[in-house]
């Protein structure tokens, strides 16, 4: 299928890595030109280089934080300079810790809400003036399916999720008279250092090793394994692709079902 995205530009926050890199080598693969956003400068140029060789297309790697208004201010200005229009936004960047209420502390919880949560309302406040006055726009929050399914040792991502869900059903309905739309895409467990990381803060709480922490993550889903990034990466291309040009405020899961209360024994 032709997802008519050759020539379009898209800016793809978190890009560097995992869901965020995949996102960034697919938007490229069919055919659209990808500014990438990352906080840390090589990872991310050695990223861009790659994608751009191994799609011929134009590859930006931009380093930035999104945690920082004045960082995620640059990057859309420097998008805007180079190709004179953004038609797409995905963001990825953003992760929190996991743990119990009572181990997490009150500097974990604002960091989490302010990358994950409002990194994503910076960026699209960032972009959306400019999608308003084009008539037309694309954005996809990779967001996760805890603010749809909660968990208590996914706490603080789970309240930034549903905070980022909420948000993206209300710009849905300001926005889309303006042809401007959002949805956000939930994934439960990808195989990513992110996700590595949080199944050692399941293991350390539930007091076993990684390997049965493993064990129990992929017992909660049918499939019996994790998602890989690039399944993550089609759907969030597809959705930002004019071939998804009726949907707008949705809440997409993409965790095989994922029974997450298995998990808690």
């Amino acid at each position: 299928m032709d997802l008519q995205l050759t020539g379009k530009i898209a800016l793809v926050t978190g890009a560097s890595k995992g869901i965020g890199r995949a996102v960034a080598e697919e938007l490229a693969k069919e055919g659209a030109n990808v500014v990438m956003t990352a906080r840390t400068q090589e990872p991310l140029e050695v990223a861009a280089k790659e994608i751009a060789a191994m799609t011929q297309r134009e590859v930006v790697p931009l380093a930035g934080d999104m945690s920082k208004s004045e960082d995620v201010g640059r990057c859309v200005h420097a998008a805007l300079k180079k190709f004179g229009r953004i038609d797409i936004l995905v963001t990825c960047a953003g992760s929190s810790p996991g743990g119990l209420l009572e181990d997490l502390t009150e500097d974990q919880w604002m960091s989490s809400l302010n990358l994950k949560f409002m990194g994503y309302v910076r960026s699209v406040r960032a972009v959306i003036e400019h999608m308003r006055e084009r008539g037309e726009g694309s954005i996809v929050l990779v967001v996760g399916n805890d603010g749809l399914k909660p968990s208590y040792w996914e706490m603080t991502a789970g309240v930034a999720n549903a905070a980022d869900i909420n948000f993206a059903s209300s710009v849905a309905e300001q926005y889309g008279r303006y042809g401007v739309r959002i949805n956000t895409v939930n994934p439960g467990p990808v195989n990513t250092d992110r996700w590595d990381g949080l199944e050692k803060a399941f293991a350390r709480d539930k007091k076993v090793d990684q390997a049965r922490a493993h064990e129990l993550a992929i017992s909660s889903i049918p499939f019996h394994r994790i998602c890989e990034p690039q399944e993550v990466a089609s759907l969030v291309v597809f959705l930002a692709s004019p071939r998804a040009a009726f949907i707008n405020g949705a809440h997409i899961p993409i965790d095989g079902a994922q029974r997450k209360a298995l998990m808690d024994i």
